[in-house]
């Protein structure tokens, strides 16, 4: 069952757009800003991640041919199944994004796509280089099993990415309200993007926004709270080995720190970014929450209904 790799097909637009978006920005004087040597940093991360996946993927495709091997069941390849697996992909990556924001293991991988302080085309190729040591791969077990082939699974998982790049813009502000309201949209990601407090962990969406909706993690972009890009604590580094890494050094220094339990251990590696044993740092509950001590006029609005 062969299905062609989009994400290599698209390669060529996402440079056309690129271009396009950085000719508008210059010309127009609005839609985002662009720094050569963050733009560089998003690039270099694209192309080490194109590396891992061929060093690396043949441990996901391994796994899923394991459980191909083992499931009874065969869908088929009609376009009606395809969609369906689509839809189903969508909520997979749904989930795994929402661990990658609430789980530091999996945060380690996807702090780097965050890490930007701008946001525009380029922030989308700022992939990770280490998504296959969080085994977030288990998450697509039962799309397999369930009887979508692996080669297909791959392949709308590509579709989704594929979207997901022209999302990470400025220089659209709103869609359609009717496409506001179903598809994850600029907005909607610019959103997801923010270090505001009111910003923090939501609009986990990868292609349709009702699971935001569906799960109560969505937050609508307000006009008076602009979303300000990057990591509540920035890197302030343009380096992309510790963009990459840095999360991963992180957690080693925490677990191996002297006089904390293995409980602690633990739980520096799978409760939340921010948590400390001591409490001396703060996860996004608690930055919401003392926001809200200092301006609890924002407690009715979106954003802080403490999920």
């Amino acid at each position: 069952m062969n299905y062609p790799d989009v994400t290599q097909i698209a390669v060529p637009f996402f440079i056309a757009a690129i271009v396009f978006e950085l000719v508008w920005i210059l010309t127009k004087k609005r839609g985002g800003r662009y720094e050569t040597r963050d733009a560089l940093t998003s690039l270099l991360m694209g192309a080490g991640n194109v590396v891992v996946t061929i060093v690396l993927g043949f441990v996901a495709y391994g796994f899923f041919m394991f459980l191909w091997g083992l499931t009874p069941l065969d869908l088929g390849n009609s376009v009606l199944i395809v969609a369906i697996c689509f839809v189903l992909d969508d909520l997979r990556y749904y989930w795994v994004h929402r661990y990658g924001h609430r789980i530091r293991w999996v945060w380690a991988s996807h702090v780097n796509h965050h890490s930007s302080q701008h946001y525009n085309l380029t922030t989308a190729l700022r992939q990770t280089w280490t998504g296959t040591f969080t085994l977030m791969m288990v998450v697509r077990a039962p799309l397999i099993l369930l009887g979508f082939h692996p080669a297909m699974v791959l392949f709308v998982g590509g579709l989704n990415l594929v979207y997901q790049f022209w999302i990470h813009t400025e220089a659209i502000d709103k869609m359609p309200r009717w496409f506001e309201a179903v598809m994850n949209t600029p907005s909607h990601h610019r959103v997801h993007h923010g270090r505001n407090p009111r910003y923090l962990d939501s609009n986990y969406a990868g292609v349709f926004i009702i699971w935001d909706k569906m799960f109560g993690t969505f937050v609508p972009e307000i006009e008076s709270d602009r979303p300000e890009y990057g990591l509540v604590h920035n890197l302030g580094t343009f380096n992309p080995l510790r963009v990459a890494f840095h999360e991963w050094l992180g957690i080693f220094r925490d677990m191996t720190q002297s006089g904390i339990s293995l409980r602690d251990r633990v739980m520096y590696a799978i409760a939340p970014p921010g948590w400390s044993h001591d409490g001396t740092r703060d996860t996004s509950d608690q930055i919401k929450i003392k926001h809200l001590e200092r301006t609890p006029e924002d407690r009715d609005t979106p954003g802080f209904n403490m999920r």
